[in-house]
This record gives C-alpha cells, sequence and structure tokens, in this order.
C-alpha cells in the first residue's frame, strides 16, 4: 500500500508549468507539523498533475491551507557520476481548506455581500446576548 493522507500549508510558491501536450504540473512544498511534537514541522515535496493542478494554481496561493491524499514517487538520475534520488509526494485529491476570504479569492465580493445581509445569514448574530427559550422547547 503506498498511500498518503495530509493537512498543512503551502509553503512556497506555485511553481505552474505545463507538459508538451498540454497538461498541467503544479509543484510546492507543504508545511505539516508532526502530531506527536508541535514544535517540528516538515516541508514535503508535493507534486499535483492535471485538472486538479490546475484547480490548485487557481485557488491556492502561499500560505493556503489545503488537505492533500496521495502516493509517494522516487525520482532517481544520474549525475557527475552519482546516483540522486528525490522523494515527493503525488497528489491525487486537493482539499483547499482556506475560506475564500482568506485566500484572496473574491474576498471584497463576499465581505460586502456579508455585510449587507448580516443579521439575516449570521446564525450567532446575537451572541453575548441573552435569549429567551421556554423549558417546553428543550428536547430533555
Amino acid at each position: 500500500m503506498n498511500s498518503v493522507q495530509l493537512i498543512g500549508n503551502i509553503s512556497t510558491d506555485l511553481e505552474t508549468r505545463y507538459t508538451p501536450n498540454g497538461k498541467c504540473v503544479v509543484g510546492f512544498n507543504l508545511a505539516v507539523t508532526n502530531p506527536f511534537n508541535r514544535e517540528k514541522t516538515s516541508f514535503l515535496p508535493i507534486e499535483v498533475w492535471g485538472k486538479v493542478a490546475e484547480n490548485t494554481s487557481n485557488y491556492c496561493k502561499k500560505g493556503s491551507k489545503i488537505g492533500i491524499v496521495g502516493h509517494l514517487e522516487v525520482d532517481t538520475w544520474e549525475k557527475d557520476g552519482q546516483k540522486k534520488y528525490k522523494t515527493k509526494i503525488i497528489a491525487n485529491v486537493v482539499e483547499f481548506l482556506t475560506p475564500k476570504e482568506q485566500s484572496g479569492q473574491n474576498a471584497n465580493h463576499t465581505s460586502q455581500n456579508s455585510s449587507n445581509n448580516a443579521k439575516s445569514d449570521d446564525p450567532f448574530a446575537n451572541d453575548g446576548q441573552s435569549v429567551n427559550i421556554s423549558d417546553d422547547d428543550l428536547p430533555f
């Protein structure tokens, strides 16, 4: 089994390129905190291909929080008579975890709409104020 699932923040600028056949490839590093030692962070090379790469390039940037599902791959090549290796993660699934407002996509449009409808859309508009609920309304 060769499966990787990670959540982290993009720690480098996205490098978007296209193959001669026109297929999109995006590369970046993902900062992932060690769950057993919160002071240790790993910066892992990620590569994304195809439509998933195009979406990642369009909607993510350095600092974006994402979740990925993919697999490990090791590239090998020879340079100056020595064999070189690079381990990377090929992401098949990328889930965007940063809200639009923080990612910079349509931030002005969203903030204008939410300020106009703040009272009707915000379920916590009365947060901090007392709410009158009768005992008959409680399920217990």
